[in-house]
This record gives C-alpha cells, structure tokens and sequence, in this order.
C-alpha cells in the first residue's frame, strides 16, 4: 500500500474507531479534572494505578527539536503520557496529553491536576515521588 493510500484510510477510519471507542465506554478522558466523574473510575472499587512511561521516537533532524524531545533518562528522543488505569477493569480511565520525554513524570501529574474519587486507592511508580493527591490512599513500591 502506497504512502498516500495508507493516509487516506487512516483519516476515514480514525473517526469510525473513536467513535466506537466512546460507544463502548473505552476512550480515556483527556480532561484530568474530570477523571472522578467518570463511571469507569468507581467500577469495581476505585483501585487505580499511575504511570507516566516514554516511547521513544525517530530522532528530528533540526536542532532545537532535538533538545526539546531529549530524555536524558532514556538517552534518547522520547515523548511522555500520564496513563490512569482502573486495576479491577484494566481500562485506561485517563490519558494527559502528549509532553516531551524530558518532562518529569511528577511535574506532568502536578499540571493535569486530576481530580480522584474520594478514599481512592492510588498505586504509581517510582517516578512520582512526592506526588501525595488530597482523599486518596497512595502506594509506592519501594527500591530493593
């Protein structure tokens, strides 16, 4: 399939597959204040987990671009999500926008400023250390 031909379907079906998705109550709220009015949050107890995990990407060809999508902890070009999963469904509740790789993972929780249910348990990653939101029971493992 040709480069063309691939980008035309891509922008017939993505409407169709997001569509579908919130249909089914699947699509992730973007908004992270709006997460603790979500039915998804409360669904077989609000047991949530945080992570914030890098993909890498090719690397951009222009220099400032470079320095702005540089992780230092992966050694190379990355972009960051902030991922909300509910662990009794396995479903993404949320989903933050795109930030560059370089962004700590506390600092990103910090600006989406997601409201959680009330007496919520809240497992995250060693990546958010200090990352303590108000009402929620919070559990970090701890370095071996």
């Amino acid at each position: 399939m040709s480069q063309p031909q691939t980008n035309y379907w891509i922008h017939r079906r993505l409407p169709v597959l997001q569509k579908t998705l919130r249909d089914l109550g699947m699509k992730a709220e973007r908004n992270g204040q709006l997460v603790s009015q979500i039915i998804e949050v409360q669904e077989g107890g609000a047991n949530l987990s945080l992570d914030a995990p890098e993909r890498e990407l090719q690397r951009p060809l222009k220099r400032e671009k470079q320095t702005e999508k540089y992780s230092g902890k992966k050694k190379t070009d990355t972009d960051k999500n902030l991922l909300l999963v509910n662990e009794n469904t396995k479903k993404v509740v949320s989903l933050s926008p795109t930030v560059e790789g370089k962004k700590q993972a506390k600092k990103l929780a910090d600006e989406s400023r997601m409201s959680y249910p009330e007496n919520a348990s809240l497992t995250q990653d060693r990546g958010l250390p200090g990352y303590q939101p108000k009402g929620v029971l919070v559990q970090q493992p701890k370095k071996t």
